[in-house]
C-alpha cells in the first residue's frame, strides 16, 4: 500500500473546509489546513535555531510528527482548545483509538508502517526535542492567528483571558532556542509573519471555487505529498528534508510578487526569465535579511529553481517529484470544487489541463493516483 493515495490527500483537503476561531469575528478565513502549513514553516526556523545551539535535530521526525499532527488535528480540530488539551489528559486513550477508528475509516489503505508509527506517536508520552519545536510552533501560529482576529473582537468577553492563556502557552517552551528571538520580534518574527501573509493570497484567484484554499496551504499540501512520496521511495533523510522544505517554501516568492497566471508567462516572450529575476531581487533585500546568514545560503536552494533536481551536498532534491505534487495539488482543488458544484469554465479547462500534464509524468504511478481521486466519492 502506498503511503501516498487518494484518500490521504483527500483528508488532508478536507482541512481546507474546517474554519478556525468562527466563533469570533474574523477579518480573514482562517482554516485548519492554513493553520498547520504555518505551523510547519515556524517548526523549520525553530529546528534551525536549535541547530545554531549545537543541538541535533532529527528532521524527518520533525516533519512526520508534524504530519501526524496534521492528521489528529484534522479529526478533533472542532473542538476548543480548552476542551481538545482536557480530554487529552484525562481521556487520552479513548480519544486516542477514536482517531485511529477514524483515520482507518477514510483512509482504509493507510501505510501500514505509518500507521504503526502514527498510533506511538499517538500513544507516546515522550517529551522529545522534535515534538517540542511541533508544539511550540504550533502556539505561534495560533498567536499570530489571534493577533490578526484581535482589534476585531475587543469587546468580545473573555477576549483578554484568551490572550494571557496563549502567551502562558507560549512561555513553557522558552527553553527552545528562537522562541525568545520571536517573542523579541525583529528578524525571525518578521519572517514567520511574511509567511503567514500566504495565508491571504487565494489560489485560482479568479475563480468562484470551495474549498477556497491560500497558497500557503496548496504548500502544505504539496509539501505532505512529497514526504509520502519520498516514504514509499525509501528515499534518504537528506533527500527527505531538501524535498519537503522546497515543496512547502516554494511558492514564498508570490508573498512578494503574487501569482502570475500561467498564460502570461507563456504568452510574452521574456517574461518569464523577467519575473524570476525581479522574485531573486525581492528575496535577497527582503527576505534575506530575516533569516540568521548562516541559513541563507540553504534557504536560496530551497527557493530557487524548486521545480530542478539538484544536490545541496548534503543530500539531492527530487524537483520533478515536487513538480508532480504540485500538480497533484491543483489538480485536486479543482476537482474537488467541480464535485462540490462550483466551478467555471477556466477550472473546468484547467482540471483538464493538469489531468493532460499528470498522466504524463514519470516516477509513482502518477496516472492510477489521479484515476483513483476521479472514483473517490467527494
Amino acid at each position: 500500500m502506498p503511503a501516498l493515495n487518494a484518500d490521504i490527500l483527500l483528508l488532508f483537503m478536507d482541512s481546507a473546509n474546517m474554519h478556525r476561531w468562527n466563533d469570533h469575528i474574523r477579518p480573514v478565513d482562517l482554516t485548519e489546513l492554513d493553520k498547520q502549513a504555518h505551523k510547519a514553516a515556524i517548526a523549520w526556523v525553530l529546528g534551525k535555531s536549535e541547530e545554531n545551539e549545537g543541538r541535533t535535530v532529527d528532521w524527518q521526525k520533525l516533519i512526520e510528527h508534524s504530519l501526524f499532527s496534521f492528521i489528529q488535528r484534522s479529526v478533533l480540530t472542532d473542538l476548543k482548545p480548552q476542551v481538545f488539551y482536557k480530554i487529552i489528559s484525562e481521556k487520552a486513550e479513548q480519544v486516542n483509538n477514536f482517531v485511529i477508528t477514524q483515520v482507518k475509516s477514510q483512509v482504509p489503505e493507510f501505510d501500514p508502517k505509518l500507521m504503526e508509527r502514527f498510533e506511538r506517536y499517538l500513544g507516546s508520552r515522550e517529551d522529545t526535542l522534535e515534538d517540542r519545536i511541533i508544539s511550540a510552533a504550533h502556539y505561534f501560529a495560533t498567536r499570530w492567528e489571534f493577533d490578526l482576529i484581535y482589534e476585531s473582537n475587543r469587546s468580545l468577553y473573555g477576549i483578554d483571558r484568551t490572550r494571557r492563556e496563549i502567551s502562558e502557552q507560549i512561555a513553557q517552551y522558552v527553553s527552545i532556542a528562537g522562541v525568545s528571538e520571536i517573542l523579541a520580534a525583529g528578524g525571525l518574527f518578521d519572517f514567520i509573519d511574511l509567511v503567514g501573509q500566504l495565508r491571504f493570497q487565494q489560489r485560482w484567484a479568479r475563480t468562484p471555487r470551495i474549498p477556497k484554499t491560500s497558497v500557503l496551504g496548496h504548500s502544505l499540501m504539496v509539501a505532505d505529498a512529497v514526504y509520502l512520496s519520498d516514504l514509499d521511495s525509501g528515499r534518504d533523510p537528506g533527500t527527505v528534508y531538501n524535498d519537503y522544505y522546497t515543496a512547502l517554501f516554494h511558492d514564498l516568492p508570490e508573498v512578494l510578487t503574487k501569482d502570475v497566471i500561467s498564460p502570461i508567462k507563456t504568452s510574452i516572450a521574456g517574461i518569464e526569465e523577467l519575473l524570476k529575476d525581479y522574485e531573486r531581487e525581492q528575496i535577497e533585500t527582503t527576505v534575506m535579511p530575516l533569516l540568521k546568514p548562516e541559513w541563507r545560503d540553504e534557504f536560496r536552494f530551497m527557493v530557487y529553481d524548486p521545480f530542478t533536481d539538484c544536490d545541496s551536498g548534503t543530500g539531492k532534491r527530487d524537483g520533478y517529484l515536487i513538480k508532480t505534487c504540485d500538480l497533484i495539488a491543483a489538480f485536486l482543488e479543482a476537482l474537488i470544487s467541480r464535485r462540490y458544484g462550483i466551478t467555471s469554465s477556466s477550472l473546468s479547462e484547467g482540471e483538464k489541463q493538469l489531468r493532460r500534464r499528470l498522466i504524463e509524468r514519470k516516477g509513482f504511478d502518477v496516472k492510477g493516483l489521479v484515476e483513483d481521486l476521479e472514483r473517490k466519492d467527494i
